[in-house]
Parts: C-alpha cells; structure tokens; sequence
C-alpha cells in the first residue's frame, strides 16, 4: 500500500480531507507527532522512513495535499536521493509549516487550478536558502528573512535555488483570502514581488515570523490560539505597508501587530545587555513614551517585560541536564544579565529559590522543571 493511499490514514485532523492523524502503515513512512518535554505536540511529516525511490513521489503527494494541489519536480540527481520533513501547527485559519529539504519547484497550472481552488494565499519566509517565484509576468528571486506572497488562484512557478549546500528551510503561512481586511484584487499587485526582510516594517514581520519558525515545537494550545490573531494582524500590517495603504489597516490591527513585532524583536535580543526602551522604540521608530504606553496598555514595564522573559531562559537553561557544567554566571551573562549578584536576587525574587539552589533541585526532581 502506498504511504498516502486510502486507507493509509495519512492526517492531521486540519480539515483538509486527511482521514486519521493516528497515523501507521506498513511501509513507516507516516507522518507523526513532536512532542516537546513540555507536553505539547505539533504534527510533522518526513521522508525519512519512506523507501529511497518512493521518497519524491511521497512528497509530492504531501505537498499537494498540505498546501494546494502542484506539479512537483526536482532534478534527477536529487530525486535519486531526495530528502524533506514539514512540521505543522494550525494558528486559527492560519496554517503555519515549516519546511525543509532539498531543492524542488512546484508549478501551480492553469489545470490545477480549474481542478481545486481553495481560494487562500500563501506567504512565505525564507529560513535558509534561496528561492524564486515567477506569477503575473513577474520574477523574483528571494533571501533569508525576505517575505513573498503566493496567489494560488493563479499560476505560478516556484522553488529552491539549485547549488546551496545543506537542505533549505521555508516558513509558509496559508490562509483564506477573507481572513486579511485588505482586498483580494489589491494582494494580486503584491504576488511574486519580494518584501525586503532587511528594512522597514518588512524587517520587523520578518523577525516576528523568524520567531515563530524557530520556536513553533515549543507552542502550547493557548499559545497557538493568541498568535493566531497576532499572525494576521503582523502579516496584515506587512502587506500593507507593501501597498502602501496603511489607512485600510483598522488602528486595533495596527497595534497589535506593532507589539507582536516588538515582542520578537525583544526576544530575539535578549542576550544583549544594551537592550533597553530607548534602543527597542528606536529600533521600532516610535517614541519612547509610546512604547511605555503601549506596555502600560498590556499591564506591564517595557523593563519588567524584557526581564521576565530574560529570567524565563535562564530557568529554562538551569533546569536543563545537558548544560549542568555551565556556569550560572555563564548562563545569566548569556541571558544579557550582566552583574551575577543582580541576576541572582531577581531570580529569587520570582521563583523563591536561588539559581544554585533551583538547579540543584532539578537535578534531583523532574517534576519541579517539567515546565522550566
């Protein structure tokens, strides 16, 4: 029996026309579930037990299925030693998949599309590689942290780019063209045109969606439930911006998506110990007083914000058996907490423990750390 044939139980539950995300076959090759040593699970499919020749037929059929249906191709020589893996969490309407593998294209035909229209757009983020769209008399080659909008009710040609060492990764964002408060026929303007994840607004949704790519195993269900208004408000804003119609945004939208991004961006520089409110608003290009109003707003200090989350991964790094010789100071430092005396009294301050102590209880208890 073929790995996605009937019967198979190839599924996620995501409503997709997949049968049964207990998945078991004779060949193994079935998609699974991570579960993180929190507990928490997000589906992920890969090649990995698929018999070698069957591998990029087993992909093209989850490709087809997962995203929209395509015309998936890749050289021979790849073929012959094809490898890909997806993992999959579902934020709302907003599909979020993390792929990696070797290079490939898809095609979405005139055919395809006739066939099966779903009516969603796609949007991607490169994590690693390169890629290249051709839709609407356009080409366009894109980068790491580069954003690309896919119209998949109209043809397109896509890929990896040939000749990068190591597999590629793709963030991919799917989503009902309904679920964005911007006009579908506006979007079309913006498929295959690349939103540079370098500078402006586009450099801040591309460190929140880099976030998001690198710390999807660690979701929990009611995170998933909270980033999914945060997902749309943050790619709402993004295309907007990329229209240049910003005043079709409603403010709520616009402030949360602001804060979404401020918060990636907070978590992405926390080992910085020049991370400040001045830094952060002007990275943002906001006034300081309004990022202390916009944290104000939520119940929090800009300060008491950056510090909790900073105490979050040092807890996390103590309670963790693989780093039991690193020094703590070695770990607050990394954390950007730059006085060890300080870093120890705010930790006691919140958890009741010193880090030493706190340590030495989780190398003798596991239930203490479970959710370090």
């Amino acid at each position: 029996m073929h790995p996605l044939s009937p019967g198979f139980g190839f599924g996620f539950g995501f409503g997709f026309g997949f049968e049964n995300p207990n998945l078991t076959g004779p060949r193994g090759a079935t998609p699974g579930s991570d579960t993180t040593s929190r507990g928490w699970v997000m589906d992920v499919v890969s090649t990995a037990e698929v018999p070698q020749e069957e591998r990029f037929a087993f992909w093209r059929e989850v490709s087809s299925k997962l995203w929209v249906p395509y015309d998936t191709r890749c050289e021979r020589q790849v073929e012959s030693r094809f490898r890909a893996q997806v993992s999959i969490s579902q934020l709302g309407p907003v599909q979020a998949t993390l792929m990696t593998t070797m290079p490939h294209s898809v095609h979405r035909t005139p055919k395809l599309i006739r066939q099966t229209d779903p009516e969603v757009f796609k949007l991607g983020c490169i994590v690693r590689g390169r890629g290249r769209i051709t839709q609407d008399g356009r080409c366009t080659d894109f980068g790491v942290g580069d954003l690309i909008l896919f119209d998949t009710s109209r043809p397109y040609l896509s890929g990896f780019a040939p000749g990068v060492s190591g597999n590629q990764q793709l963030l991919l964002l799917r989503f009902p063209r309904s679920s964005l408060p911007l006009p579908p026929r506006d979007l079309r303007r913006l498929s295959a045109v690349r939103i540079p994840g370098g500078t402006g607004v586009g450099a801040l949704s591309s460190h929140f969606l880099m976030q998001l790519a690198r710390r999807m195993k660690e979701l929990s269900p009611s995170d998933t439930a909270r980033l999914s208004t945060l997902t749309l408000d943050v790619l709402t804003a993004a295309l907007a911006t990329a229209l240049d119609a910003q005043s079709m945004v409603p403010p709520h939208t616009r402030r949360r998506a602001l804060m979404a991004r401020i918060h990636a961006f907070i978590r992405d520089n926390l080992g910085d110990p020049n991370l400040t409110p001045d830094t952060i608003a002007a990275a943002h290009h906001i006034s300081l007083r309004y990022l202390h109003k916009l944290f104000h707003e939520e119940g929090h200090t800009v300060a008491g914000w950056v510090r909790e989350r900073r105490l979050e991964q040092c807890r996390r790094d103590l309670a963790d058996a693989r780093l039991t010789t690193r020094p703590i100071g070695a770990i607050a430092a990394r954390w950007g907490f730059g006085s060890p005396a300080h870093f120890s009294q705010v930790f006691r301050g919140s958890y009741g423990l010193s880090p030493r102590e706190f340590r030495r209880q989780c190398t003798q208890t596991t239930d203490l750390c479970a959710y370090a």
